[in-house]
């Protein structure tokens, strides 16, 4: 798979263009309802509006029929309420009944999903969507059936579909949005992330529809919609990477810390892939292994290896990484390439033009070096009898190297946010921390309690998604928003939905992996704490081997998969005539270079994982006892420096636990890892001198993290019960002043309790002698 890979041209960000987000929410069996919600429409409106056209209209008639429109969703009548809400997503799909072009259509569906939102089109859907998952009648149906399909999730996909298309055409921004929007845009985050009407934010009642489906109460969810939803109600109320950016900075000033070296991302989208020794040359050792014989190669000076690396033009500044995929071979110097080899195979350079002009090699390491603040930074550890211990800053009467390593000291050392937060001082006798109300702390106030369970329900999809498991009888079904009434008769239609269901399956995945690492960051900068529940939850429920299990599989073909019929993508197939599908049409696929969502997602996976490891011992041992380093040096077949860098980092935290021979055999993944992967002072992760890996400790480790979570949960939302330093009120004058909310029929019947429970029972003076 890795020797016709070449470097993939792939621009990470918070989500794929517009057009191709929109497209992903439509299964290509629902192609045939785009025609159903046009239908829909034109009946009603061409009674409402004789002679005109949607696009035709001004925005007070345009406002006029939107209101209309919503009236009728208030019908007793179910198929009535129906017709009414697909008239409504026909408007959210851009009217493309009335456009000539796929560029129109989008405008369209922006423009009217704005105005579906200022006429409250939102909040009256919401209320239908609580309705409707409330539907037990719904749910005993599809319980019922032996088999689901598209039929018994219809009104839940048309409602969902209009939120979806709300929330993304208004979450995305234009240079030439008109001031109006952009305030409705700031309006609609604050509704979703600061709930007034109701005491929970939007995403937890998607939350909930995940639980209740993989509980198996509800099994004709269509999941692919609420998890898409999901995440773009994250993204849009939290925030994408670049505001989480923005936001760490303003954190870092406010806690007084030095502002950060670089911007993650932005430094990862300027380095270059890594590449393994060239191909040909592969294929010219095997050709000389069959012949039977295989040259001797001599030694080579280090210095003029160093020499012909600067001035070849065609291998990059990076080092090899196609280390052998047997773990126990010992390569040793058998590994390299040497000059002579190199100058048979690659053409010579012409004489006149020197390389270095035609090549630019960045200068020095990507990342700038951190060391965490430890107690050896103090100054005073060499004149102890001079300084009192805690002094950092006076250096009077050392040395001038101690000078000048104290100022290297001081430029690489780095503070954490969470670092600050753990120790920041708790206010004393039980009193109330002041906590900052922002959507993330709201949204995991109202998670805290089932956060669990919403944890493993979405394991327990992206598991049943993941294209290496097996169909069990127990797994969950993920197909009932996907799989037709009729099942497919002809070859073409087999071929057709076997599309249709890998591409449903890797949009599922895509979602998952994007929501799980967005709301894992933002707890992160939020408060260390809570970051870390939703990172032991998941570790308890198995994520680590979840993840490796999905990268065990041929990595290369995953992110080159063509599950896609570009013919049926929306909006392409609202405003084209459908050409008649062949079989090599469906086997042809598009002509990507690789499929776009496959890759965000297996970076998103390794980011996740990357997360739920980084200096935490036990789960790096979780790692190595997994055999996680040939599934990951396969990884790093694929050339994407985001994804290669991700695959270096999670190797090096275990290369110390890997053993001697292990580095030895793979060394040019070392000098990868010291490439591309940030270099910490005190961390000698490359030798395995200092290793505590002890069995006990990993479960004393993870119980002092736990009882640390389950103090910070308890001192910040459990409400103070009989507290031993709560005040008590002892005058009888205020107690008896109070005012208690008392029921509305009290005033009618507090007459009759007093005759009943006070007048009419004997009082026994007696039973006081018994306290006393």
């Amino acid at each position: 798979g890795s020797l016709d890979c070449p470097n993939l041209e792939f621009g990470y960000g918070d989500a794929d263009g517009h057009g191709a987000e929109l497209s992903e929410l439509y299964s290509y069996t629902e192609e045939p309802e785009f025609g159903t919600n046009r239908r829909c429409f034109e009946e009603d409106f061409h009674t409402q509006v004789r002679g005109r056209r949607w696009l035709e209209l001004d925005r007070a008639q345009q406002k006029a029929y939107v209101m209309h429109l919503l009236d009728g969703l208030e019908v007793v009548n179910r198929d009535k309420r129906l017709k009414v809400a697909r008239a409504i997503l026909y408007l959210a799909q851009g009217v493309f009944g009335d456009c000539d072009n796929e560029g129109d259509v989008l405008h369209w569906s922006r423009h009217n999903s704005f105005l579906l939102y200022q006429l409250g089109t939102f909040t009256a859907f919401l209320e239908l969507l609580n309705m409707e998952i409330d539907n037990s009648q719904a749910c005993s149906s599809a319980l019922r059936k032996p088999a689901i399909s598209l039929a018994d999730s219809t009104e839940l996909r048309v409602l969902l579909s209009v939120m979806y298309l709300m929330v993304e055409n208004i979450r995305v921004e234009q240079e030439s949005d008109p001031p109006e929007w952009k305030t409705c845009r700031e309006t609609f985050r604050m509704e979703l992330g600061f709930p007034v009407r109701t005491e929970e934010p939007f995403a937890l009642l998607l939350f909930t529809m995940v639980t209740k489906f993989c509980s198996g109460h509800a099994p004709h969810f269509p999941m692919k919609k609420v998890l898409l939803l999901l995440w773009k109600v994250l993204l849009f109320t939290l925030g994408g990477f670049e505001a989480l950016q923005a936001m760490k900075v303003r954190k870092r000033e406010e806690l007084g810390l030095p502002p950060l070296p670089e911007d993650s991302i932005q430094v990862m989208r300027s380095m270059r892939a890594a590449s393994p020794p060239t191909y040909c040359i592969e294929l010219v050792e095997q050709q000389q292994q069959k012949r039977g014989h295989r040259s001797r190669r001599p030694l080579m000076k280090q210095d003029s290896l160093d020499i012909y690396n600067e001035r070849d033009p065609f291998k990059n500044d990076e080092a090899g990484i196609d280390e052998e995929e047997s773990d126990d071979v010992d390569s040793g110097i058998e590994g390299e390439l040497d000059l002579m080899e190199r100058d048979a195979i690659i053409p010579a350079v012409p004489a006149q033009r020197a390389p270095i002009e035609r090549v630019s090699f960045p200068k020095g390491l990507p990342w700038a070096p951190k060391m965490e603040v430890t107690g050896i930074t103090s100054p005073a550890l060499y004149l102890p009898s001079v300084l009192p211990s805690r002094d950092t800053e006076t250096l009077i009467g050392l040395p001038r190297p101690i000078h000048e390593s104290v100022k290297t000291l001081k430029q690489v050392r780095h503070r954490a946010v969470r670092s600050v937060r753990v120790k920041q001082p708790r206010k004393p006798w039980g009193g109330e921390e002041e906590v900052q109300e922002t959507p993330c702390e709201i949204l995991y106030r109202a998670m805290l309690y089932n956060l669990p369970q919403y944890m493993i329900a979405l394991l327990k999809i992206l598991l049943a998604a993941a294209p290496t498991s097996k169909a069990k009888t127990d797994s969950i079904n993920i197909l009932a928003d996907v799989l037709p009434e009729e099942m497919p008769i002809t070859v073409l239609q087999s071929m057709k939905l076997g599309i249709d269901v890998n591409r449903h399956k890797e949009i599922i995945v895509k979602s998952i992996s994007a929501l799980l690492l967005l709301l894992l960051k933002h707890l992160k900068l939020n408060h260390i704490y809570q970051f870390e529940y939703v990172s032991q939850h998941l570790v308890f429920a198995n994520c680590i081997p979840l993840i490796l299990k999905f990268f065990n599989q041929n990595i290369m073909s995953y992110i080159t998969a063509k599950n896609s019929i570009s013919v049926l993508d929306y909006p392409h197939c609202t405003v084209h005539d459908l050409p008649e599908l062949t079989a090599e049409s469906l086997e042809a696929g598009d002509n990507n270079q690789f499929c776009w969502r496959n890759l965000f997602s297996c970076i998103n996976l390794l980011r996740i994982l990357n997360k739920l490891t980084k200096w935490k011992h036990s789960r790096t041992m979780m790692l190595v006892v997994f055999k996680s380093a040939p599934i990951l040096k396969r990884a790093l077949k694929v050339k994407q420096a985001m994804m290669q860098l991700y695959v270096l980092k999670l190797l090096k935290i275990q290369t110390k636990y890997l053993g001697r021979q292990w580095r030895k055999s793979n060394m040019k993944t070392m000098s990868a890892i010291y490439q591309k992967v940030r270099h910490r002072m005190n961390d000698d992760w490359a030798y395995g001198n200092d290793i505590d890996a002890r069995p006990w400790d990993f479960q004393s480790e993870e119980c002092t993290l736990r009882a640390n979570i389950e103090a910070f949960n308890s001192r910040r939302y459990d409400k103070p019960q009989d507290s031993e330093f709560a005040p008590v009120d002892n005058c009888l004058q205020s107690v008896l002043g109070q005012r208690l909310e008392l029921p509305e029929d009290f005033h009618c019947s507090y007459e009759l309790w007093l005759e009943r429970e006070v007048f009419s029972q004997p009082i026994r003076w007696e039973e006081l002698l018994h306290y006393q």
